[in-house]
């Protein structure tokens, strides 16, 4: 009996200008289907991008809005509904795009918006049953997961799996940190639940420029010439860790995907493009140290002020301070 094999699309792209970008996405999707094999007619999509913060755009820190708008336009012409939808660690969605250059095209494609804060659902799992999501995610008809490849001072990497904890509501996510303790195997188990949980159809990696160092925002950008795309996200990770030259247990996602049985080993995985032995790189900057998970109670409230100073005070001076 033949045994299922995820597949994992690797491709060397080096260049964020949308003619080259699109002939990227094209190459990148081809072995897997192309866009049609995810999106049908009428359906709404949900384009989860990572918007950490509006304050470094310059960074590389955040999902490459040249990224999400040509996913965007290949929705679109494949009769979907995209919609894009984040709940940034400090401020809105919208203001987090804008402020990282998103405000054309989401003009252009009349492309909606939404923050995760509204009602909220019940994970699927016996362990974090108490731990919510998003409506908006879950009810999506196809979820598109668009992270950016980043050293993480808590995680070490950030990847496929961590962006989309992107669907935990507002602050809730402040008070996931705080219960999961100083317990960085339970954290992880965390966020491989959640991706379990909303399950996305399609993750494309923006690897073509990365963060190394001490991330996910104070770090620097790297040039790493990557786009890589699977249907599977735990298979996807694997592949990035490999090609970062990262262990999988220095990781808390993959080492906990590895734990519950859901993340292929390398020779379990199909490499129809390049494999990540092609693509290697020795000397992908960690953090200088990392952090304990944990989140004291004091921290969650001054990130939770922060956030709604930034949400309901900053980002509307901004907006009338543009006229």
């Amino acid at each position: 009996m033949q045994t299922y094999k995820p597949s994992v699309s690797l491709i060397r792209a080096t260049s964020y200008d949308n003619e080259a970008l699109r002939e990227s996405l094209t190459t990148v999707l081809e072995p897997l289907g192309g866009i049609a094999a995810f999106v049908k007619p009428g359906q709404k999509v949900l384009l989860k991008p990572n918007l950490l913060t509006g304050a470094r755009p310059t960074k590389e820190c955040t999902t490459r809005p040249e990224l999400v708008y040509e996913v965007a336009k290949m929705v679109i012409e494949a009769g979907g509904q995209p919609f894009l939808g984040d709940s940034p660690a400090f401020g809105s969605a919208k203001g987090v795009a804008i402020a990282n250059g998103y405000q054309s095209f989401i003009q252009e494609l009349n492309l909606p918006i939404v923050e995760f804060h509204g009602q909220r659902y019940h994970t699927v799992s016996e362990n974090f049953n108490h731990l919510l999501l998003c409506k908006e995610a879950m009810e999506a008809d196809v979820v598109i997961n668009l992270p950016k490849v980043k050293s993480h001072m808590q995680l070490t990497v950030t990847l496929g799996v961590k962006n989309l904890f992107g669907c935990v509501p507002g602050k809730m996510k402040a008070w996931w940190h705080m219960e999961a303790g100083k317990d960085a195997n339970r954290f992880g188990e965390m966020l491989v639940e959640t991706a379990k949980a909303i399950n996305p159809d399609l993750t494309i990696l923006d690897g073509i420029i990365g963060h190394e160092g001490n991330g996910p925002s104070g770090g620097e950008p790297r040039n790493l010439g990557i786009l890589a795309a699977a249907s599977d996200v735990f298979a996807l990770d694997r592949a990035m860790v490999e090609i970062l030259n990262v262990s999988p247990q220095q990781v808390p996602t993959v080492a906990a995907s590895q734990r519950l049985g859901v993340c292929p080993e390398l020779d379990e995985i199909e490499f129809p493009l390049l494999h990540p032995d092609l693509l290697q790189i020795s000397d992908w900057r960690l953090p200088d140290k990392l952090m304990p998970i944990d989140f004291a109670m004091p921290r969650v409230i001054k990130s939770t002020f922060k956030h709604l100073y930034i949400r309901f005070i900053k980002e509307p001076m901004n907006t009338y301070s543009r006229g």
